[in-house]
């Protein structure tokens, strides 16, 4: 048997157990050890990329870090207090508390850092709301899907952190080119929100009124305080994104601690509970602060027990990738379109069909290193390049059969998977014309980078 029927077979196979359900982590990590028993590769280098993505890379302590910081806020109600304010900007517009989701989806990610976070806690939030205000269940469904692919594009963004680890790129950059896009993103989800929400009806109207805007605003300042905590200290270079996630996990156990027993949202059911205990019998009884503190670092953990491994075994599989020779034959392809314009929109093509099936993270492992030095040999800039890439990447989150937000979507809300496509639609096609739009313009992405 051939090395090439080989290759197919494994091939083929790891596939099938993708199509299983079976983790991509383990997916991944099997075509790695086969190929490098094919190839005669050492399995030193797996364990090697293990042991440097745990132990080297400081750039990657963010990650574990916000990842944190994603669960803390939500659990101690920064979330809901930024979709309270959203909502009173734009309750008074038809389809407004949808376009107050979305608002609060970017709101969210502009502390988490995550897409399925940001899914989750503004989905299983607002979900029901939505529900009880008129709007179908599917497309209340698929809002919190779309508004999540904001999650790795408005700063922090534990992929830009990948990528500029990757690449070596700054992260702090990559941040602060992530800002205009990601706004953009949101502002073109809510048009289409609108649009659909005003040919169906849906939603109740409540009146602008400046002193509920400003009330929420004030339950909200811990929230904007945590985003322009994050945004200037790494615009200014007080620290860099990894200190800039230790500072902010600090601040989220600081809030934890001293404002969680007087929030009923975090589970004192009636104010008058308040007056009845001290802050002691709080934390016991209601297992707030110090107490609950292990359990949410545990869930955070977890997710990082996910994301690590995958990203060592996807290291190496760029390197089996490249001793194959799959990289020059796609830089070869890339750079046979021609110049500027051809090599870009290639990559863009490249980028949305590999989204289709899989997740960000291998995505940009994969094609990451291969891509961006084609992109910057035709006069493409870095940075401008990572941003286009990675919105290009989010957008798979809602794009079938993968769309691993749909799948966030479906678990929080209980709709299931296929009925929410229909309505993730009209978000797809807005973000698609947001994202041709930020390839066009360099500018979009370079406009707030510091003078150096």
């Amino acid at each position: 048997m051939g090395d090439g029927t080989i290759v197919t077979l494994l091939s083929v196979g790891v596939t099938i157990l993708f199509m299983l359900g079976v983790p991509v982590f383990l997916v991944i990590g099997y075509w790695v050890v086969g190929m490098s028993f094919l190839l005669q590769l050492p399995l030193d280098n797996l364990g090697a990329a293990l042991a440097d993505v745990f132990t080297d890379g400081f750039a990657l302590l963010a990650m574990p870090l916000f990842i944190l910081t994603g669960d803390l806020i939500n659990r101690s109600g920064i979330a809901r207090r930024l979709s309270n304010f959203a909502y009173a900007c734009l309750g008074w517009i038809r389809g407004g508390l949808a376009m107050a989701a979305l608002g609060a989806c970017g709101l969210f990610a502009a502390i988490s850092g995550s897409n399925s976070a940001t899914t989750a806690t503004i989905g299983s939030m607002l979900h029901p709301d939505m529900v009880e205000g008129g709007y179908d269940e599917r497309f209340s469904a698929a809002t919190a899907a779309a508004g999540g692919t904001v999650g790795i594009i408005i700063p922090p963004s534990i992929i830009f952190i990948v990528y500029g680890f990757l690449l070596n790129l700054p992260i702090s950059d990559l941040f602060v080119a992530g800002i205009i896009p990601g706004s953009m993103m949101v502002v073109a989800m809510m048009v289409a929100c609108w649009i659909i929400c005003m040919i169906n009806g849906w939603g109740y109207l409540i009146p602008l009124q400046l002193s509920r805007v400003m009330k929420t605003a004030l339950g909200a300042w811990l929230g904007f305080f945590a985003i322009g905590l994050v945004l200037w200290g790494i615009y200014t270079g007080k620290f860099s994104p990894t200190e800039a996630a230790g500072v902010t996990v600090g601040f989220c156990i600081i809030v934890g601690f001293i404002c969680l027993p007087f929030y009923k949202s975090l589970g004192i059911k009636d104010e008058r509970e308040v007056k009845d205990m001290n802050y002691v019998q709080m934390l016991v009884v209601k297992g707030f602060g110090p107490l609950e503190l292990p359990a949410i670092t545990m869930r955070s953990a977890q997710i990082t027990g996910i994301l690590a491994p995958l990203i060592a075994v996807s290291v190496v599989m760029q390197q089996v990738l490249s001793d194959m020779g799959a990289d020059e034959s796609i830089r070869a392809f890339v750079t046979s379109m021609g110049g500027y314009y051809a090599v870009l929109f290639a990559s863009m093509a490249i980028v949305f069909v590999s989204g289709m099936v899989l997740e960000s993270l291998p995505v940009t492992i994969i094609l990451a290193p291969i891509l961006a030095p084609i992109a910057h040999s035709v006069g493409i800039e870095p940075v401008q390049f990572a941003v286009v890439f990675l919105v290009g990447a989010s957008i798979g989150f809602i794009t079938p059969p993968y769309g691993l937000n749909l799948y966030v979507a479906s678990g929080v809300t209980g709709v299931p998977y296929f009925r929410l496509l229909r309505y993730t639609v009209p978000y797809l096609f807005s973000l698609i014309a947001v994202w041709i739009i930020i390839a066009l313009v360099p500018e979009l992405s370079t406009a707030l980078l510091p003078q150096r």
